[in-house]
């Protein structure tokens, strides 16, 4: 067994490990360091997977409880089991994360199971989860430890009534009333899937709308299809105490400006405020990594840091914390390395919120345009236009794509609707591509098909829709 290795990775999730494979496939040889116990990450443990077989089961429940009958189908009366809901979320997640282990090995990757750190250029420690240590020699090192939930001053997370995301994903019970403090995109996944089971669901936003970074236009007609749901939402708000006892929990929730406090009482506490980058123990200050203010790890446009051979990607550096992008910048730096001209376009990062409908947007947004300047032209087309969309009862939301007034070429879309999330892929690709709204609309799409909605869209750009 080889303590030296071309390239030596620390973190298993969607960066890391894809970085691994990738990293195999062109030759080099490499060493994958893991302390979780299950490779995959945040995102196959305790994140988008789990997260993601919950709302799956929960929207089946809701559309068997009160969906099905606009259809003529009758169920009678729909209980949940917990447990049983439990269980299969579990199996999904064991499957993959064992999933990943096979690929590893495939890929002829060695999979070390421990607590990496690194002590030098070139050097990493690892203190091994079965015992004892093991010293790695590397020529490059990439870190990828992904991120950790965030908290608010003064306010302890214990997993029972006040929870992070992680708690979340295994509650015993239905709460009766779940507060959910942060209007994101996280908090709203996992409040739709309680709301969905039976739950009161009440949202703190400390900005003026939800998903304050989104497109302001889909913003607001999310907010008021949640509303719609049954959500409640204080925004402008904040909290600034939470009081538990043994029966309860009491949330003071004050104007964001300052004001009188309104007391709230609940069973359970979502804290979903966003993630940090984790970089705990890394031994990155001891090696001279140089580190941001906001605690990533600064990084030059090849994702090495200012040592050289020690790179960084995923969710401990700047952008997005999505696991597909540092799946991108896992590919990128392992060619990087290799030889080969690694890259990332950040500008087609597609960003997806999993509820029901689903939120999906890629590239710029109106308000970055209008703050840069950039002429643009909008073209919206309503699913209630739909045929697909009309036969599934599905029609809320629209497509809406931001071209540029001088080219033509696609700047940035958003989608909100009931397959949303798949139907980013082609206007990524556009964005990816510098395709235009005109190749869009001379674009042939299957009928009947909710993206159809896309084509029509694009050829609103120049005002020529023709189902509307």
């Amino acid at each position: 067994m080889s303590d030296n290795f071309d390239v030596v990775i620390i973190g298993g999730g969607p960066g890391g490990y894809v970085c691994a494979i990738r990293a195999a496939q062109l030759g080099l040889s490499v060493a994958c360091v893991e302390m979780r116990g299950a490779l995959g990450g945040t995102c196959l443990n305790v994140g988008c997977m789990p997260s993601k077989a919950l709302l799956h089961a929960s929207e089946l429940y809701a559309e068997a409880e009160h969906g099905m009958a606009k259809f003529g189908i009758k169920t009678g009366k729909v209980s949940i089991d917990i447990g049983e809901l439990m269980t299969s979320k579990d199996d999904t997640v064991k499957g993959l994360t064992d999933g990943v282990a096979y690929l590893l090995k495939k890929n002829k990757v060695d999979y070390i199971e421990g607590r990496g750190t690194i002590t030098g250029q070139g050097s990493v420690k690892v203190d091994l989860t079965a015992g004892g240590e093991r010293a790695l020699s590397a020529k490059s090192i990439v870190i990828a430890t992904g991120s950790d939930v965030a908290s608010l001053p003064g306010i302890d997370i214990d997993e029972k009534q006040v929870i992070s995301s992680t708690g979340a994903l295994s509650l015993p019970k239905v709460p009766k009333h779940m507060v959910v403090i942060g209007g994101g995109v996280i908090g709203l996944e996992l409040g739709s899937v309680w709301k969905r089971l039976g739950a009161e669901v009440t949202v703190v936003e400390f900005m003026d709308r939800i998903t304050p970074e989104m497109d302001g236009e889909v913003s607001k007609t999310f907010a008021r299809i949640l509303k719609k749901q049954g959500f409640t939402f204080k925004l402008k708000s904040k909290v600034t105490a939470v009081k538990k006892t043994k029966a309860s929990v009491s949330v003071s929730v004050e104007p964001a400006a300052g004001g009188d406090a309104e007391q709230i009482k609940c069973d359970v506490v979502l804290v979903a405020v966003g993630r940090k980058p984790y970089t705990e123990g890394l031994g990155l200050e001891d090696a001279g990594v140089k580190m941001t203010e906001r605690g990533q790890v600064e990084i030059d446009d090849h994702f090495q840091t200012n040592i050289k051979g020690i790179y960084a990607i995923g969710d401990v550096v700047r952008g997005a914390m999505l696991a597909h992008k540092a799946e991108d910048e896992g590919t990128a730096v392992a060619e990087i390395i290799a030889g080969f001209a690694g890259h990332v376009n950040y500008d087609a990062i597609p960003g997806v919120i999993y509820t029901m409908p689903e939120v999906a947007s890629v590239g710029k947004t109106e308000e970055a345009l209008k703050a840069a300047g950039t002429d643009y032209v909008v073209g919206k087309f309503p699913f209630t236009a739909n045929s697909r969309a009309k036969a599934n009862r599905q029609t809320d939301g629209f497509v809406k794509i931001l071209s540029c007034a001088a080219t033509d070429k696609v700047l940035g879309a958003h989608i909100i609707g009931a397959d949303a999330g798949n139907m980013i892929a082609e206007l990524t690709l556009a964005v990816e591509k510098g395709i235009t709204a005109e190749d869009l609309a001379y674009t042939c799409h299957a009928h009947p098909t909710e993206t159809e909605a896309v084509r029509e869209a694009a050829m609103a750009t120049d005002g020529r829709a023709v189902h509307m």
